[in-house]
């Protein structure tokens, strides 16, 4: 077989200097076959893309159908095209109100940047307030979110008017006032290291927004689609957001994303000015067909009834003096160990042994584990057991 590895590197734009460079054949549930023959664990789902695993049959199938029909027809907005429509009215389903009104785009960062505008738009105001070390994309507006400059230094000038609050600091959020049109929040924190919330700190953001008239705008975009053992995170808690942002898993491995808000909300878009907010491709009908079978089998086949003793089992089983701590909930969980350097190591040993693994922007001693929700118990021990190896040999 030909291998494209160097052709790879030579026309494809790199974003690291190390990229992992392993060239797929062929994925298929929770593993990645490579063209040398290796199988691995794909231990992070593309990074909480790949919720149901890869190449799920019935999100195929659904694909296929769609192929046959009609690819791309308008800009988005402008004819009925029955798998958005089919998919924004399951997601208002499953939404409590008022979220009832869904704008497709193609990505989390365009979910974010979406969200900012219908801020500021509907509010008529133009600051925003951000947690420190949160993420929500690479984009100019996502990226001035980004309170850590190593990031964003190289590209600014950002967006102004951004404020950082401390997650789970309730007195932090006195930064939150009349000048803020929108709070931007994971329910978890990704890049941070899988930093779980204070109940307490989630209801006094929602408190602090209904006071001052901003509006709560809650990043779901690696949280959602059953993650955190339920379809999405905020409902595990005493809140409901504002503008709700979703992707990754969202599209049940197709390119797809969305804010979803209140009708009155999102009106403000259509009018002073007229096309307010328009994206090519956003709500694909292929996506989005992709994107409703994803749903359906989400909130239909008890999967994620069984993410919390999955979480369970990995807790129980990841046992060891060099684990210092195991943070996040469901199944996105941070392992920290004592330095960069294990991380490392333990990243190399895992490859080695057939586990695609991964860490964190912000927190270099840890490892990030986000299977497909798919995993099986005897999956889990396999890859304890692995990374039980690893950590007594460093």
């Amino acid at each position: 077989m030909i291998s494209h590895k160097n052709n790879f590197l030579q026309y494809v734009a790199q974003t690291s200097d190390a990229p992992i460079s392993l060239e797929i054949k062929k994925a298929e549930g929770i593993y990645l076959k490579t063209t040398d023959g290796k199988r691995y664990i794909d231990l992070i789902s593309g990074i909480g893309v790949s919720n149901l695993g890869h190449r799920n049959q019935r999100i195929s199938q659904a694909i296929r159908k769609q192929v046959g029909k009609y690819l791309h027809t308008m800009v988005y907005g402008e004819y009925v095209q029955a798998p958005q429509v089919k998919l924004a009215k399951r997601l208002a389903d499953l939404l409590p109100d008022p979220l009832e009104a869904t704008f497709f785009v193609n990505s989390g960062s365009e979910a974010i940047e979406g969200a900012l505008k219908l801020a500021k738009r509907y509010t008529g105001k133009t600051g925003f307030v951000a947690m420190k070390n949160a993420y929500h994309g690479s984009s100019t507006g996502a990226l001035s979110l980004m309170s850590d400059a190593y990031y964003s230094s190289a590209y600014r000038p950002l967006l102004p008017g951004i404020r950082y609050a401390d997650f789970n600091s309730i007195d932090s959020l006195s930064c939150i006032d009349g000048s803020t049109a929108g709070v931007v929040i994971e329910i978890v924190q990704g890049e941070a290291g899988y930093l779980a919330p204070d109940p307490n700190f989630l209801e006094a953001v929602r408190q602090a927004c209904t006071k001052h008239g901003a509006l709560l705008i809650v990043d779901e975009i690696q949280t959602g689609m059953g993650r955190t053992g339920s379809l999405f995170a905020f409902e595990q808690y005493n809140l409901v957001p504002d503008i709700l942002c979703l992707a990754k898993a969202f599209g049940g491995g197709m390119p797809l994303g969305a804010f979803v808000s209140s009708k009155s909300i999102m009106h403000s878009l259509s009018h002073n000015p007229v096309l307010g907010h328009i994206s090519t491709f956003g709500g694909h009908p292929v996506s989005c067909a992709a994107g409703y079978e994803n749903l359906q089998i989400l909130s239909k086949s008890g999967l994620i009834n069984k993410v919390s003793e999955k979480e369970a089992l990995f807790r129980k089983l990841l046992v060891h003096p060099k684990i210092k701590q195991i943070t996040g909930k469901g199944l996105m969980l941070g392992l920290a160990l004592e330095s960069e350097d294990e991380m490392h190591q333990m990243v190399a040993h895992c490859l080695q042994n057939g586990i695609i693994i991964d860490w964190f922007l912000y927190d270099l001693t840890k490892l990030r584990i986000a299977p497909p929700l798919i995993i099986r118990e005897n999956e889990i021990k396999k890859v304890c057991k692995v990374l039980l190896d690893g950590l007594n040999k460093l």
